[in-house]
């Protein structure tokens, strides 16, 4: 048997034999390699169809690999600097959800900040764990929640010695980074795991320019979504743990929620960007960074609008930035960054990744070019020329401290529960998530209360277009609380 090496992809290599071999397939999926369902072959490509396939033998099963797979995700953790990988089919949620799983149990402690995905507290939800919740400082002027002051992380720490682990942002949606290396120290000091969420972080791992990555810094276990950052297709998602973590555990517990039918698109897509992040992965990075300084630039020198980049830096709650985010403050041109989001799309063809109701986040990754760069560089200028406006009577964006009354789990299976028309649910405790998505950081999530504060924010959300989800009512005008 010959070594593998970064060079070799053994899923795309086995798929490959699999199909020289021109097997009939009496077996799922039932469209039988694009046979059975014309439509969707002509959609999607031969192909593609030819490789969504069952497990089978040759190829290895994604709930207990033996052969490809194991050797797929044994090349992916030597990569990234871990002892175990595993591929992940379910998104990088399902990898939250399995690192929480995996160190929490019903009445279990979890420090973490409130400014959170809603899959960490959705895993809360299922396995029963408690939030000790670090409200994130704030930076005013952007109206952005920052990093964990490593202050804030170790008085949690000294006040709550039974807590079983510590989760970190790594980094948050708009780059901004805490200082990992020392949150690690001290919880394992204290005998805690620290999880990192890196849905935002894979090329942390490829350049020496950005912040540090999780596995690098100790970490105990990462989410790290490839579809992000890393060219695999959407869904797909890695996990990574240490040596201090059992490997055959942490499969039990992702076997609890992950799908038996593994998509071998998405493992091929995960096992060929891993290839090409090891390859060339340096290189690639180092390309992205200097084409988002260069639009950084470009966009500072427009006016009004500030892309902003390492010079909020303050070694504690912005103790890094990551600069491959290009994110861009948009209130000073009279416009919340859903608004220019909206136009963006609307007027110009330009779809970004998000916007809040300051800020505008264009996602740039591996596939983005230099002329597309400029197209979104004279859109924004055009916009400002076109829709720039007084910015008096704006709402000033802010993280709203949650007032947790109880554990999210209590809360969302409550059996005392009603529900009430928006304004009316003032005073009473949530049983549901209420969210601008993205970025899917919930504004209300399961235990917390509901203040004026919190529902001028979401009306305010509304109004200026963002995208609210989670509630059971789709249009937001009634809320689930406890009676």
């Amino acid at each position: 048997m010959k070594k593998l090496t970064q060079e070799n992809a053994p899923i795309l290599e086995a798929l490959e034999k699999m199909k020289q071999r021109r097997i009939v397939p009496f077996d799922v999926p039932g469209h039988k390699r694009g046979r059975g369902n014309k439509v969707l072959t002509e959609f999607l490509g031969e192909k593609c169809m030819a490789v969504d396939v069952n497990s089978m033998k040759p190829l290895d099963n994604l709930c207990h690999p033996v052969s490809v797979i194991k050797d797929a995700e044994h090349l992916a953790a030597a990569a990234f600097g871990a002892a175990h990988a595993f591929f992940m089919v379910g998104g990088t949620t399902s990898s939250v959800q399995a690192m929480i799983l995996t160190v929490c149990k019903r009445g279990d402690k979890i420090i973490l900040p409130r400014n959170v995905h809603r899959s960490v507290i959705n895993a809360m939800i299922l396995c029963g764990a408690v939030p000790i919740y670090i409200n994130p400082q704030m930076d005013k002027t952007l109206g952005i929640s920052l990093g964990m002051s490593i202050a804030d992380v170790t008085a949690a720490i000294e006040n709550n010695p039974d807590a079983k682990a510590v989760l970190v942002n790594n980094p948050t949606y708009y780059g901004i980074c805490s200082d990992i290396k020392t949150i690690v120290r001290t919880a394992h000091a204290n005998n805690m795991f620290v999880l990192a969420d890196e849905a935002h972080g894979t090329h942390f791992y490829f350049s020496d320019r950005l912040p540090l990555a999780a596995m690098h810094a100790g970490a105990d276990m990462a989410a790290v979504s490839l579809h992000k950052s890393g060219g695999s297709l959407t869904q797909s998602s890695m996990l990574f743990i240490n040596d201090k973590i059992s490997e055959g555990y942490v499969r039990q517990i992702i076997n609890l929620t992950q799908t038996t039918s593994g998509s071998y698109l998405l493992m091929s897509s995960l096992d060929i960007s891993r290839r090409n992040l090891a390859l060339c992965g340096k290189q690639i990075i180092d390309s992205v960074i200097d084409l988002v300084e260069y639009a950084r630039s470009e966009i500072n020198n427009i006016g009004d609008y500030y892309a902003y980049s390492r010079e909020k830096i303050d070694g504690d709650a912005i103790y890094d930035f990551d600069i491959t985010k290009l994110s861009i403050y948009t209130r000073s041109i009279g416009l919340a960054g859903i608004e220019v989001y909206d136009i963006l799309r609307d007027e110009y063809d330009i779809q970004t990744e998000f916007g809040d109701l300051a800020n505008l986040l264009a996602y740039v990754s591996i596939g983005d070019r230099p002329r597309d760069m400029e197209r979104l560089v004279s859109a924004l200028s055009e916009i400002r020329r076109i829709y720039k406006k007084d910015s008096t009577g704006m709402l000033e964006a802010e993280y709203i401290n949650p007032q947790v009354i109880l554990p999210p789990q209590d809360a969302f299976y409550t059996d005392n529960e009603k529900s009430l028309p928006l304004d009316e649910a003032v005073g009473k405790v949530c049983t549901e998530f209420v969210m601008c998505y993205p970025p899917g950081i919930p504004i209300l999530a399961p235990g917390e209360l509901v203040t004026g504060q919190v529902l001028e924010y979401i009306h305010y959300a509304k109004e200026k277009g963002c995208q609210m989800t989670g509630p059971e009512d789709m249009e937001l005008k009634h809320l689930n609380v406890m009676g």
